[in-house]
Formats: C-alpha cells, sequence, structure tokens
C-alpha cells in the first residue's frame, strides 16, 4: 500500500512538472506585443533619455516596430535615438549573455524614424513626415495583434497618420503621456477628439508620475537607486548620470510597463503602467472674452479664449499672436471673419496670467487671469467633445492620489518591484 502511494505521489508530481512546464513553454510561445514609440528625446526633459535605455534594456519583452523623433516643442531628434541605441551596442554582448534575446541594433536602426519637429498648425496636421508613414505602414501590416502607440510627447505623428490614413484607426491603440504634453501638443489632441473620438486611447494625464523618483527621498527606490543599481554599469550606466544627475524621473516609463501586465486590451485590469477609467467626454471651455481669476477651468482640460477683432487680409489658421503663460509663449491663429484663438491646456492647480503680444492693435496688450482647480474632467461644457467607449484616463478615486495627480498609486504601489527587475540587468553589467 505505502508503495502504492508513494507510485501516485510521484506520478502527480511528474504530471504536475510537466504541465507546468508545457504551460511555461505556452507563455515563452505567446508573440510579443507590437509597439511603435514616439518621443521627443534630446528636448528640454531628459527623463526621455532614461525611459530609452529602459526600452532598450527590456527589448526583448517587445515587437518594436517604429521609434518615432516628435519633438512637439524642443530640439529632439532621431539622432539621439540613435546615439542611445549606440550606447547600447556596446553593452549588449554581455547584457545577452544572460538575456539573449534582447534587440539587435541594427533592426532597431532600421526603424527609427524622424517625425514631425514642432507643434502642428491651427487644424492639428501638416505634412506626412518619416515618423507618421511608418505609423501607417506599421498598422497597416497583416497581423491580427493590434500596434500600440506608445506616445511619450506630442500627438502630431500619430493626428498626421490618422489624418492621411483613417482607415487605421481601429488597428491601433494609443497609450499617450499627456499631462504636461497636452498643451505643446493641444491642436493635435484637438484634431483627434473632433475627428477620431472612437480611438482606442489611454490618456495618461497624471497616473505617470507615480513613477518619479521623491527627491526628499534618499532610499534606494528613490535618490539612491543611482548607487544601488546603475553605477559602474556599462556605456548606459555611465550615460544615465547625465540626465538629473542619475535621479530616476522616467515619467514615460509606465507605458512601457503597461505593455507587461496581465492584459494590455483592458485598461480597467491595472498592472504596472496603471489602472484606468473610461473618459466620456474630453473638457473645453471657451471663453469669448479676457477672463478673470474668477474664471475656473479644469486641469487638463483645453481652454480656447475667442476675440473679436479687424477683418485682415490672411488664410485662416495663421499665426497672428503670442500670449506668455505660466512663463512660456504660445502662439494664437486666425480663424477669419475677425476671429481670432488662443489655446491652452493647464498641466496642473494653479493660478495663472496671461498677456497677449500681437501687430494688430485691437489685440495687442490684452491681459486676464484664469484658475486651473483640481477637477478632472471637470464640468461637461456645451463645447466639450464626446468621446466613444474607447477612450480611458487617469482614475478619479481619491483613496489613488499622491499629491494632486489622480492615479498616481496606480503606478506607485508597483515602483519599487520594477526597479528591482531592473537592478538584475544593471548587475549584468557589472559582472
Amino acid at each position: 500500500m505505502k508503495n502504492r502511494n508513494l507510485f501516485a505521489a510521484l506520478f502527480a508530481a511528474a504530471l504536475l512538472v510537466m504541465l507546468l512546464g508545457r504551460h511555461a513553454a505556452q507563455e515563452q510561445a505567446q508573440p510579443l506585443p507590437r509597439i511603435l514609440v514616439s518621443t521627443d528625446i534630446g528636448g528640454t526633459d531628459p527623463d526621455d533619455n532614461q525611459s530609452m535605455a529602459h526600452l532598450l534594456m527590456f527589448s526583448d519583452r517587445f515587437e518594436i516596430e517604429g521609434l518615432v523623433s516628435s519633438p512637439s516643442y524642443g530640439t529632439g531628434s532621431k539622432e539621439e535615438i540613435l546615439r542611445m541605441i549606440d550606447l547600447y551596442e556596446r553593452d549588449l554582448p554581455r547584457l545577452r549573455e544572460r538575456f539573449p534575446d534582447l534587440k539587435s541594433p541594427d533592426a532597431l536602426r532600421a526603424v527609427t524614424k524622424q517625425g514631425r519637429r514642432g507643434a502642428a498648425p491651427l487644424c492639428g496636421y501638416d505634412a506626412p513626415t518619416e515618423g507618421s508613414e511608418l505609423l501607417v505602414r506599421c498598422a497597416r501590416r497583416d497581423d491580427e495583434r493590434p500596434l500600440y502607440v506608445l506616445v511619450w510627447g506630442g500627438l502630431e505623428d500619430v493626428a498626421q497618420a490618422l489624418h492621411d490614413a483613417p482607415d487605421i484607426a481601429p488597428r491601433i491603440r494609443v497609450y499617450w503621456i499627456g499631462g504636461p504634453n497636452k498643451k505643446w501638443s493641444v491642436n493635435s489632441y484637438l484634431y483627434l477628439v473632433e475627428h477620431h473620438p472612437d480611438l482606442w486611447m489611454i490618456e495618461c494625464n497624471a497616473s505617470y508620475r507615480g513613477f518619479i523618483a521623491d527627491n526628499r527621498d534618499s532610499s534606494r527606490y528613490h535618490t539612491g537607486y543611482y548607487d544601488y543599481a546603475i553605477r559602474g554599469a556599462g556605456a548606459l550606466g555611465a550615460d544615465f548620470a547625465d540626465y538629473y544627475k542619475g535621479t530616476v524621473k522616467m515619467g514615460d516609463t509606465p507605458s512601457l510597463l503597461y505593455m507587461t501586465g496581465a492584459d494590455p486590451a483592458d485598461p480597467a485590469h491595472g498592472g504596472p503602467g496603471g489602472r484606468f477609467e473610461k473618459l466620456a467626454f474630453s473638457p473645453r471651455t471657451i471663453f469669448r472674452r479676457a477672463t478673470t481669476a474668477q474664471d475656473t477651468v479644469a486641469l487638463y482640460s483645453v481652454v480656447d479664449w475667442r476675440f473679436e477683432g479687424p477683418v485682415i487680409d490672411r488664410p485662416v489658421g495663421t499665426p497672428v499672436l503670442t500670449a506668455e503663460i505660466d512663463r512660456q509663449t504660445w502662439e494664437g491663429y486666425y480663424l477669419g471673419e475677425g476671429r481670432y484663438t488662443l489655446r491652452y491646456a493647464p498641466k496642473g492647480p494653479a493660478s495663472l496670467t496671461y498677456r497677449i503680444r500681437s501687430e494688430i492693435a485691437a489685440l495687442d496688450g490684452l491681459e486676464g487671469a484664469f484658475t486651473v482647480c483640481g477637477a478632472w474632467p471637470g464640468v461637461r461644457t456645451a463645447e466639450s467633445f464626446p468621446l466613444g467607449g474607447s477612450w480611458w484616463t487617469d482614475c478619479a478615486d481619491p483613496a489613488l492620489f499622491g499629491g494632486p495627480w489622480h492615479g498616481f498609486r496606480t503606478v506607485a504601489d508597483h515602483r519599487e518591484a520594477v526597479l528591482e527587475e531592473w537592478a538584475a540587468r544593471w548587475n549584468a553589467l557589472k559582472e
């Protein structure tokens, strides 16, 4: 009897090992997610360089179909992507000793393209770019898997691709790091919500902040991470010290982490890249006058001032004014028939002022103020844009906030585990 029981136990154990092995093999055989990354790397915020280092070191987890330079603001370029690939190539022999499926540098260079430089004009699109054309080709490939477009900067190349090839809309899924990027890309954003409201879109305006290091915390998961994991780790590690003195910001990395979650097709499911809820409308408020501090708008919403002035002999969309808001300068445009517009998307709660400069005397010197409240999406106005059932944004549950930031905890709660996993890859460069 004892021998029979022992045999049964051994058989069950062997069966379990076989099934687990089969399951692991099936998981290994699962096709990698298709991604195209649009980045403003090389511009004013070097966190894109940090996130690019992370992508390259985990390139074995993705089918990377495009790396597109899309700087709606600043001096980003595809040359900066190529420079990062060069660093990766120097480290690759040691990394491949432990992670043999990391992507070939030449394969990555082949899909690195230049997108639009600078913000789109009033209509939200302009002319095709290498980047927008690559996006269209990738989306049209005969592949049952959707193409995930991970946007770390402006939406210009996404808007251009959808304008030129609207048939690709059902074939792509966009995860956009919005927030501050929204103000630079407001024209392209408005084009998308008006003309492609049924687009599958994650508009991540705040959750990504859960990955940014707390400068008040010197632990190994915050300002101490460089010394803990990166110092002395190859060419990429030496380069990392040039960004925020090695302090991890990586506000774009949650888009990559989202792809490694249990079910990227379901934004409500949650994972290391955040958890999201449906957005029924995109808020916009039109003011047909100069505003005062008593005029309140929601953060991340589109504020659109309309001014009356003389009829001028200029095409619709001509930039005819500038306004300084929050220490930065923004263009305003001619709408025709003596009407003018200025658009802005505030990145956080604030009390802001503006002053207009223009060669048009009726506009020059106009000034005002407005207040940005912490609500998102805030109150639906008559000028807001209705969205389809596939547009998602940060969770509104106050328990998930970090300070004023919606959805913060949906990313922050995974941060330490992600950094520990990355530390293992940095260590491979030290061995």
